[in-house]
């Protein structure tokens, strides 16, 4: 039985998920407090761990979460279950990954590595996709490549949290995840990233 009791203080509904689905720690250290809306085009919506499938998720969400307009923020997606649960050897995989984010303005800031939605391969069952969110100390100077989505290139391997710690982005402000597994619209996917 996990106790979802810190400290005397009830734990947010994202930290109960991001403990119970083992986010905290294959992703992160510590859960996030505050929730991000996630909605895709197609009409679902991400809700702390439920079951989406790739095609649902194939298109770029509309993301939101408690901004100030004055601020900077980082948007990651990343996958820690690359290429399944039980054998990570890819964590983490991302799938989104946008820096300089002026207030809530996703589309404002500067893109690093463009959307891909998930891409679970056959018979590796549910895989986590995390969005989270930092509040940046400032405006920033990114050197990392920028990532087209026609290419799995330098996807793989990737830590957010070595990436929150390069950048000076403490701990994330906000958090959300769905898991999904293989579709028929995986080979569509594979086959746009030049698989």
């Amino acid at each position: 039985m996990i106790n979802f009791r810190v400290l005397g203080r009830r734990m947010s509904s994202v930290a109960k998920a991001f403990e119970a689905h083992g986010v905290v720690p294959d992703v992160v250290p510590k859960a996030p407090a505050g929730e991000i809306k996630v909605n895709y085009p197609s009409g679902v919506e991400v809700n702390q761990g439920n079951e989406l499938t790739p095609t649902q998720v194939k298109d770029i969400p509309t993301v939101s979460w408690d901004a100030k307009p004055d601020n900077y923020y980082v948007l990651a997606m990343t996958d820690p279950d690359a290429p399944s649960r039980k054998e990570p050897k890819f964590r983490e995989w991302h799938h989104w990954l946008v820096g300089n984010i002026p207030g809530g303005n996703v589309a404002a800031g500067e893109t690093l590595s463009q959307y891909v939605g998930s891409g679970p391969p056959p018979d590796t069952g549910l895989h986590r996709y995390v969005f989270l969110v930092y509040q940046q100390p400032g405006k920033l100077n990114f050197d990392e490549p920028r990532l087209t989505n026609t290419s799995a290139d330098n996807r793989g391997g990737f830590s957010i949290a070595k990436f929150a710690a390069k950048y000076n982005l403490g701990d994330p402000i906000s958090g959300n995840f769905y898991q999904a597994k293989y579709d028929d619209y995986v080979p569509l996917l594979y086959k746009q990233l030049g698989g």
